[in-house]
């Protein structure tokens, strides 16, 4: 039990810096047995569109997600701990991203303005936010009337999942796949 708290979080929501750095390692070991450009496939990811990668980690999915959006797209990495950003800026810089901007947040109160994000990520991590009705809302107020939010349940339930996202008030679950959720805003 105190591994999992250690590595997922566990009502931590900041991990602490040696649980990040060995999240990093295992995520490079996945990808070489599960590349996660199949992952990101299915996302809807569009040329020009503003993405917002809440919870980014090691930047896993920047390079991709700044290809898929082009010249004319943005991407905002966005995570709690200063140690993404710092992997964040070092990808960026590898890979001339000139169209990816890393944000740290102190909380979920995130400097992005209102209705910018065509497509908000949340991607394992949910699980480790302790106040799942504000985190949501502020998910909500960065995403465009047309745009949409993709979660996964992280290392909790399904069921525990959409409870969530239905005490928020502010989404609808428009798809549901094994991966994923797929919301619109209300």
């Amino acid at each position: 039990m105190r591994l999992k708290q250690f590595l997922c979080g566990n009502e931590m929501e900041r991990m602490p810096n040696m649980a990040f750095k060995a999240m990093s390692i295992i995520f490079k070991i996945m990808d070489l047995f599960y590349p996660f450009e199949r992952r990101i496939s299915s996302f809807g990811i569009k040329e020009g569109f503003t993405v917002v990668d809440y919870g980014c980690g090691p930047g896993r999915y920047i390079e991709r997600f700044s290809r898929l959006v082009g010249e004319g797209g943005k991407v905002y990495a966005v995570d709690i701990h200063e140690l993404a950003i710092e992997s964040v800026k070092k990808k960026i810089e590898k890979y001339n991203l000139q169209n990816v901007d890393p944000v740290l947040v102190d909380g979920y109160l995130c400097d992005i303005n209102d209705h910018t994000g065509d497509a908000i990520y949340a991607l394992d991590m949910f699980h480790m936010i302790k106040d799942p009705v504000s985190f949501l809302r502020e998910l909500h107020r960065m995403t465009k009337t047309d745009g949409f939010l993709i979660i996964d349940d992280g290392h909790q339930s399904r069921k525990e999942t959409k409870q969530k996202i239905a005490n928020s008030t502010c989404w609808h679950i428009v798809e549901e796949t094994k991966p994923h959720l797929r919301c619109t805003p209300l």
